[in-house]
């Protein structure tokens, strides 16, 4: 079995990425691959506390990151730098993650067989 670790960059609301992403990530999920998920970037406002994305049009994802478990996708990972420059803490954010450096970020990818960037 591949392990895949899905890299979400982008913020959301910005367009459609994170949706595709989401559908790409479930539907791995769905045929019983390991899937972990990592925020970098502005991708870490994905997981922040009460968006309200009505007023872009886009469709709310929070909902499908709330589905992440019922997918067994529970490996949630995010960049410590990238958090800390955005001014957000691990209280704000709306599912538990576990941090990683940024100088450990290229053995951490090493772990995993396929990797996905949005």
């Amino acid at each position: 079995m591949k392990s895949y670790l899905f890299i979400i960059s982008k913020p959301p609301h910005s367009g459609i990425y994170v949706q595709e992403t989401l559908d790409i990530i479930l539907t791995t999920a769905a045929f019983e691959q390991t899937v972990s998920l990592l925020f970098l970037d502005d991708g870490v406002f994905n997981l922040k506390n009460r968006q309200n994305p009505d007023t872009s049009g886009l469709k709310d994802t929070a909902a499908i990151f709330d589905a992440l478990a019922l997918y067994d996708v529970n490996a949630l990972y995010i960049e410590s730098e990238s958090l800390q420059e955005r001014g957000l803490s691990p209280d704000a954010l709306c599912l538990p993650t576990e941090a990683i450096c940024r100088n450990q970020l290229s053995q951490f990818m090493g772990q995993f067989s396929v990797l996905v960037p949005q």
